[in-house]
């Protein structure tokens, strides 16, 4: 089990926070638990055995239905040495979200998450059609919240599943609004290391990583089943398959666990990565993700022929999970 003086943390790019390199994400397929049948009180316990283990960095959003098991989890004692993220859509039901609409529902988080300032507030999924608006449009209007003491600092979100080449994120960048991003990469979507992490690195913009493990890593046989469609559909070479264990150069554990690891610690050692986020609803689980996150960095040959055999791949393993509608 971790201990919180074995937890590693880093700033978090120009906002100057101190954050654990692992980060709760409170979303994704699970949902603390919330999406596999657990209790609330279930998953509060699992936001307590993170931040026992030493995690200080939660992420949750409006539409994630988590924000306030965040908040019954979090102890006003403990406040101020951690650090909360929340997002809200700029964008419902097809329809542009006005500024009043969206500082709404920053008003609404704040009342779930019991707090009266949120750290980071991202602008969530945003897809490059809609970039824009949240540029010229909503920003200004966060930006008067960020001054009345309510959001620490403003962020955005890609829409991983829907903008594979990260074209939403540079303009964001290039904006000088946006001081947390948050972007997909793993083993077999590698391109955000030509397309996101320079400018990010030059910016002083920090990097929340999504998608560093998903159901291509975790689910029994679906990395299995995705690597025989890239080799139907020429992406990958048919040697591959003659291998009993396609990514076992990663790891000498054989496995879905050693696979799980392997995802985890190529993704934290990325330069320009600042903090992986993980998701869970079993504290077991927890324990095992923080571990692989906080181990030593794939041995360097291995990590040059996954750039080798895979760097090519563009959007695999970015199925989105469903969305939960607010309480």
């Amino acid at each position: 089990m971790n201990d919180v003086r074995d937890m590693q943390y880093t700033t978090l790019g120009r906002t100057g926070l101190k954050v654990s390199v692992a980060g709760l994400g409170c979303g994704g397929f699970s949902r603390l638990g919330q999406g596999h049948g657990r209790s609330v009180a279930q998953s509060v316990d699992v936001v307590r055995a993170a931040l026992d283990a030493g995690v200080n960095f939660l992420d949750t959003a409006e539409n994630y239905g988590t924000e306030a098991i965040v908040g019954q989890a979090i102890k006003p004692s403990e406040r101020d040495r951690l650090v909360i993220s929340t997002k809200t859509m700029i964008v419902e039901a097809g329809q542009r979200r006005t500024p009043a609409q969206v500082v709404a529902s920053l008003h609404g988080s704040l009342k779930r998450l019991r707090m009266e300032r949120v750290d980071v507030f991202h602008l969530h999924a945003v897809s490059p059609q809609h970039v824009d608006h949240a540029i010229e449009v909503i920003a200004p209007a966060l930006r008067k919240e960020q001054e009345a003491g309510r959001i620490g600092h403003l962020g955005i979100t890609e829409t991983a599943p829907n903008d594979h080449s990260h074209a939403a994120l540079p303009k964001a960048i290039d904006s000088g609004l946006f001081d947390v991003v948050m972007v997909a990469f793993h083993l077999l979507h590698q391109n955000a290391r030509e397309r996101v992490f320079p400018l990010t690195r030059a910016s002083g913009v920090a990097t929340l990583l999504m998608f560093a493990v998903r159901r291509i890593f975790s689910e029994p046989g679906r990395l299995q089943a995705t690597l025989e469609a890239l080799v139907q559909r020429g992406e990958l070479p048919a040697a591959l398959l003659e291998d009993a264990s396609p990514l076992g150069f990663l790891t000498p554990q054989p496995g879905p666990l050693g696979i799980i690891d392997a995802a985890y610690r190529y993704a934290r050692h990325e330069p320009g990565v600042d903090v992986v986020l993980f998701g869970t609803g079993n504290i077991g689980h927890l324990h095992t993700n923080i571990q692989s996150i906080l181990a030593d960095p794939l041995p360097a040959q291995a990590l040059a022929l996954a750039q080798q055999r895979f760097g090519h791949l563009v959007g695999v393993g970015l199925d989105a999970p469903g969305i939960a509608a607010r309480p």
